[in-house]
């Protein structure tokens, strides 16, 4: 194989496999990328067999092939080429990569050894706003557990059902929901689609979707998932389970209700968790007429209040979160300001954006028994 390829559009697809490709792997191939010349163009591939990307870039290809290469250390070697063509030439003893005065030799590992991956099949389930997606994807991904024996919350339930389209996810402790309206042509055809979407193939998708601005074609296979952005597919395996019944978690019946400046609330929220007992994070929201106060204590640190000017004329009472649920919710909406409905001491309580345009968002976190 040889070809003649520019710096600039190697590196940027390059950059895009660096999340995909697992630094500790106990299979050796799936840390290389593999690369395949033909015509005008050379493609790319690589996987840790859940999450797998295609790309492709133009190049200059003298003789067709495909072999594989180190994904991080190809990359590296091509950040630090100077702004120029980068020659890619395979012989007997290994893979060339030069560039102007620069020449370096690659190990590289046979490429049979490289596993196939689905291709979709052509027939696009859906069409998907991208505005919407990368709206949706950092208002639930942190709300994804990281307990592996739960591994159908190792993901968010992608929900696409009549004219709307829905990202879920939950730890147990806290749940994160965003619904966007569909327009009519944009509709799945057949069946409504239902299924949950890793951690990382949300993290690649946002990466995919952070430039460009065509929407995204989504494609359900047997086992695996196909999303279509700007000429490149991520292809997903599917997290085999049940989604909790999550409808049933959003309570019906918060009948007390607070609104907040957001800002005023983060930075009252970030200051007295600082002496918050250190595996709790607790703090409390001392709820009057008026006013609302936030207080900590740790034995081992000490205490600390703050108090928030708001208007409330319900009866007292407190309830207690975990200050990092309540940050994570604030850092991931953008309105000026949110709400705090709730019913009691013990039942959830619900978080949401005021005025928020194009999508409802809306956050379940349960109180914390001290």
């Amino acid at each position: 194989m040889e070809l003649v390829v520019r710096k600039s559009d190697l590196l940027r697809e390059l950059q895009l496999f660096q999340g995909i490709v697992e630094r500790k792997n106990t299979i050796p191939i799936l840390a290389n990328v593999l690369l395949e010349a033909d015509g005008k163009e050379v493609r790319m591939l690589a996987t840790d067999l859940e999450v797998g990307l295609r790309s492709r870039c133009e190049a200059a290809v003298g003789k067709s092939g495909s072999l594989t290469l180190p994904a991080k250390k190809l990359f590296e070697i091509v950040k630090a080429l100077p702004e120029s063509d980068i020659r890619i030439e395979q012989d007997k003893s290994g893979v060339k990569v030069a560039a102007e005065r620069f020449d370096s030799r690659l190990q590289t590992l046979p490429r049979e050894d490289f596993p196939t991956l689905p291709d979709p099949a052509g027939t696009w389930s859906a069409t998907l706003p991208r505005e919407a997606l990368r709206t949706m994807i950092p208002k639930t991904q942190f709300a994804i557990t990281g307990e592996d024996t739960r591994y159908f919350l190792n993901g968010a339930l992608f929900v696409l059902e009549g004219g709307a389209m829905s990202l879920v996810a939950t730890d147990g402790h806290r749940l994160a929901l965003v619904q966007v309206p569909r327009d009519g042509d944009k509709k799945a055809k057949g069946e409504d689609v239902r299924v949950i979407l890793p951690r990382k193939t949300l993290n690649e998708l946002q990466r995919l979707l952070s430039e460009g601005d065509d929407d995204v074609r989504f494609e359900k296979g047997e086992n695996h998932l196909f999303f279509e952005v700007g000429g490149r597919v991520l292809i997903s395996r599917v997290i085999d389970g049940q989604f909790p019944a999550f409808e049933r978690v959003i309570p019906k019946n918060t009948d007390k209700k607070i609104d907040f400046d957001r800002d005023r609330l983060t930075s009252a929220v970030r200051r007295v968790e600082l002496l918050s007992n250190e595996r709790s994070r607790a703090v409390k929201f001392q709820i009057d007429r008026g006013k609302v106060e936030i207080t900590s204590s740790s034995p081992e640190l000490g205490e600390a209040h703050e108090v928030i000017m708001v208007e409330y004329e319900g009866a007292p009472m407190q309830i207690c979160f975990n200050s990092r649920y309540v940050l994570e919710f604030l850092s991931a909406v953008e309105t000026d300001v949110v709400s705090l409905a709730f019913k009691d001491e013990m039942s959830q309580a619900v978080m949401t954006p005021v005025g928020a345009e194009g999508y409802e968002y809306t956050y379940v976190i349960m109180p914390m028994r001290i």
